[in-house]
Formats: C-alpha cells, structure tokens, sequence
C-alpha cells in the first residue's frame, strides 16, 4: 500500500552575492573531494520529461532535482551526496542506478520551491476546470488526449481555455476573436446579443491565440489567407461540449467564431423539455399539439439562423415520445441528447449528407423522423415523399415567414402538389429577451418609441411597459433568457387551393388572418403589452406592419 509523505516545507532565503560565491566555492571543493561533476545551477534547466515522472515528494525528502536520463542510469543534482544510505535508498526508490553531481544547496532549494508554488498556484486555479480535448480517430471512435494544465503551461493555452470556461459559465452561444488595429477584442453573445468579455488584447498575442485554436480544430496553422472551417470537442465536469470553429481573413488579421453546442446541457428547462416552457400563446401552442400529434405528414419550422427551430422540435419530439414509436433524427450536428430517440450526426468528410442519412433510416423502419435541416433538392424530395407514405417528418428550413417557406420549397423545384399534400403546418419563430425578472420596472413609451413600433400614441400613451433597469443577475443588461415568438399557418384546404393555384402571398396572407392566424408582430406586440419583453427588443426581431 502506497503511503503518502508529508513534504518537509522548503524556506526561500534571501542570500547576499557574497554568500552565494561562498556557497558555490564550498560546492565545488566538495565535487572535487568526492571526485564528482559540480553543476552550476545558475545555466541549470529542467527537464520536464523527466521532472514530471519523478514522484514531487521524493525529490523534496532527498533534496535533489532530475538532470538527464542516461543509458540505463539517471543523472541528478544534490547538495550533499556524502550519505550513502540515502543514496541507496534513492535508487531503490527510482528503480534504476543514479548518477551524483554536486550543486548548490540552497539553488537546488529555490527551484524545488518555485516548482512547488507553481503546481500549488496552478492546482487550486484549475481546481474545478479541466479541460480534456476529445479527439476522433478515422474509425469515428473517440480517444481522450488529456489537455492538462501543468506548471510550464503556455499563457495563451490558459487564456484560451479559460475564455471557453467563462464563455459556458456565462450562458453564451458563441465566442467572437476580433482582430482591430492595435488589439484583439473577444466577445460573448449571449441571448442573441454580443457583450464583450474582456479587457482587450494586445494585437502581438493574436496570432498565437488562433493558432491555438486551429491546433485544437485540427486546422492548417500555417494557412492564413483563406477560411478555415473546423470542430473540436471538451470534456469539462463530466460533460462533453461540441464546438464549431469558423476562421476567416480580415483587414487586420484572422477573426474566430466558436460556436458553443452544449449537447448535455445543464439548463434546468432542457430537462424537462416541454413546448409550453419555450413561450409560445396559448393558440399557438394548442394548435401545434395537435399537428405533431398527426399519424403522418410534415410538420415545418422556419426562421433564421438562432431563431430556436431546433430546440422547437426537440420539445415537439419530448412530448410525442413513447415507447410504441421509434424516432430517428439525423441533425448537423447533434445540439442535444434526448434519451430514447437515435440520433444521428452528419458527417460529411465521411459522406454520411442528409439525404443519404435519410435514405438509411427509411430502411429501419421510424415511426417518426426528425431532419435538422432541408438544404437541397433530394432531402426536400425524400422528406416530402417520407410524410406521404405514412411518416411523421419534421425538419427546419431557412425563410423569413410562413409564405416565404413555399417559394424556398418550388425554388427546391419540388412538385408543388406533393408538398402541399404531404404539410401538415407551418411554423415561423423568432426569439426575443425575456425581460430580468429580478431587475424589472414600470415604465411609460416615449411618443417617438410608440410611432417607431406602429403604435398609435394616443391609444397607447398611458398603457405602462415593461423594463430591466440591470442588476448582478442579468450582469447589467436587464434582460434574462430568450423566448419565441411565432406565427403558425394551419394548411387548411382553402389555404391548399390557393397555394395550387400560385395566388399571390398577399392573398394568402389574407384568407390566413381571415381564419384566425395570429402573425409574428402581432405575437411579439403581445409579449410587450404583457411586460414579458419590450418593445425595443421586438422592433429587433419582426417587422413594424
């Protein structure tokens, strides 16, 4: 049984040049008395390899330091090699015969010290964050190359390390490096917006941080000139943390964004992932129910970039789930994991695309399939023909609203009446800030304010809003968390005929209000006029009618 020693403490001394000359003339004659090498610790370097593979406590208790390993024996430095039984004992220990050389007793002392004090610093800095680096051999298996921090550490390894911490800590989405004239700016966006998250960089370290990066993305460090697009994962507290990197050429230099995908997320909301948390009205979300609860057919979910199609759709699939039904997605990549449903992530470099992911999982019989997103002719194809023979397909595309959705689709030159067939709903969302529950205050709309949203002052000039006026818990944005905003287009079959006969949006628009569709401003006005959010943030995120 290994039995821990407690390391005697190593006292710095201040010594005059006079007693270091005195010392180091004591040393040399002991050297030559013993017929031993005298090393001079002041061009003394560590070797690390074989610093780190000597347990810390030994060389402290026998007063020595590591200086080379030779042929079947290894060197060290000591102060006082007059005693033999430590000798011995030393090599018994090591497991292999050692070499004395004589060196100054109290500089062997200052570099055990200032190696203990930089584990020690290091240790209680690093106590609760340890990054491990996940990487992938060509078999798609996981190998955990451990990233530890360790005394001789590069600062920027350390900077780097600790913006991803922060950044995940903090809530935020992505990580922004900036490169300006004279300095780096690294920003956090976090609920959609960018803050910065530190003093700026001096613009010398900037090219060591993103080579950095690259190494961690397994990305050319030596190509500067053109886009470089990669991935890396972390294992941080027992979770592992996907990352998208995106590096792109700038006037001033290269500039990063890291996408954060927290695919075991410890949000509290996501584990109980339900539709009516994601703060859709009580219409919309009666309305949805009913569609993902259809036997077959598409369920659609469009917005821009961030708008939250994906988290819609995981809280859709937590709801329907069972055990009778087997659900198969296959997403780019996988943002998180929903126990009892096969996910599937894209691999492109492997040739794994969607379609032919999707192709694969027809043959193993789904009840019900998720697609992240439909980016081309032949996913469109396979996806529309899934929900016509008998499927429950949902999946994303890019558009503006409900109606931009069906030009995307014919410009996909899908057939018109297929698609129309095989659509359950249309669900477009936006997500605004969720105003800071802890910092919230009434407030009334300034005139201009009121004009600017499409309001009319003289119906609205004494209704009171809502604000955040920022405290500790929102870091002094006064806003907290996000939720969606949406318009849901119900695929009646008048609304069918019209889209058969290539009528005019507007049209369409209308026969939809016309049945009672609540469209995205009117939704997003509704949060306000309930203090949920304000009406600066909606003027942000949907068009004033």
């Amino acid at each position: 049984m290994a039995v821990e020693v407690e390391a005697p403490q190593v006292v710095p001394l201040r010594k005059s040049e006079e007693q270091l000359a005195e010392e180091s003339s004591e040393a040399r004659s002991f050297a030559l008395r013993y017929g031993l090498d005298f090393v001079d610790m002041g061009e003394f370097r560590i070797d690390n390899d074989i610093f780190r593979t000597i347990p810390f406590d030994l060389m402290l208790r026998y007063r020595f330091v590591p200086e080379s390993q030779l042929d079947g024996r290894i060197a060290v430095v000591m102060a006082d090699p007059s005693d033999v039984i430590k000798i011995d004992e030393m090599e018994l220990l090591l497991g292999q015969p050692v070499e004395v050389r004589v060196g100054v007793g109290s500089a062997i002392d200052e570099i055990l010290q200032k190696s203990e004090s930089a584990q020690r610093v290091l240790d209680e800095a690093t106590e609760d964050f340890r990054i491990q680096l996940v990487q992938e051999d060509d078999e798609g298996e996981e190998i955990l190359s451990i990233d530890r921090i360790t005394a001789d550490t590069s600062p920027i390894i350390k900077l780097v390390d600790s913006t991803i911490f922060n950044a995940i800590q903090r809530r935020a989405s992505d990580i922004h490096i900036e490169t300006r004239d004279t300095e780096v700016l690294i920003k956090y966006r976090i609920d959609g917006v960018l803050y910065q998250a530190m003093e700026p960089i001096d613009k010398r370290h900037h090219q060591t941080i993103i080579s950095r990066i690259k190494v961690m993305s397994e990305l050319d460090i030596a190509e500067k000139r053109v886009p470089q697009d990669g991935r890396f994962k972390v294992r941080l507290k027992g979770r592992t943390i996907d990352f998208r990197v995106s590096i792109m050429p700038s006037v001033h230099g290269e500039d990063c964004v890291i996408r954060i995908l927290d695919k075991e997320s410890m949000n509290k909301d996501f584990k109980n992932l339900r539709l009516d948390i994601l703060g859709f009205d009580a219409d919309t979300m009666r309305k949805l129910r009913k569609f993902i609860r259809e036997p077959y057919g598409m369920v659609l979910v469009t917005g821009p970039t961030g708008s939250g199609k994906t988290t819609t759709l995981y809280a859709a699939l937590s709801e329907i789930q069972s055990s009778e039904d087997k659900i198969i997605t296959i997403e780019d990549p996988v943002e998180y994991q929903l126990t009892g449903i096969t996910q599937i992530p894209v691999n492109e470099k492997k040739g794994l695309t969607f379609a032919r992911g999707l192709r694969s999982i027809l043959r193993h019989d789904p009840d019900k399939i998720m697609i992240g997103e439909i980016r081309d002719e032949e996913t469109a194809q396979i996806a529309i023909q899934s929900a016509l023979t008998g499927h429950l397909v949902f999946t994303t595309v890019h558009a503006n609203n409900v109606v931009d959705v069906l030009g995307r689709f014919l410009n996909m030159k899908v057939d018109l009446y297929n698609f129309v067939s095989a659509l359950n709903c249309i669900l477009a969302q936006r997500l605004v800030r969720k105003i800071c529950l802890s910092c919230r205050r009434p407030v009334k709309a300034s005139r201009e304010l009121l004009e600017e949203s499409g309001l009319d002052p003289a119906e609205h000039g004494e209704r009171t809003f809502y604000e955040g006026a920022g405290c500790i818990e929102c870091n002094g944005t006064g806003f907290f968390g996000r939720l969606a905003v949406s318009e849901l287009l119900d695929l009646s079959d008048p609304i069918r005929e019209m889209i058969l006969d290539r009528r005019p949006a507007s049209e369409i628009k209308r026969a939809a209000r016309d049945e009672g569709m609540t469209f995205l401003r009117d939704s997003a006005l509704d949060q306000a006029f309930q203090g949920i959010t304000t009406l600066r943030e909606i003027n942000k995120v949907t068009f004033v009618d």
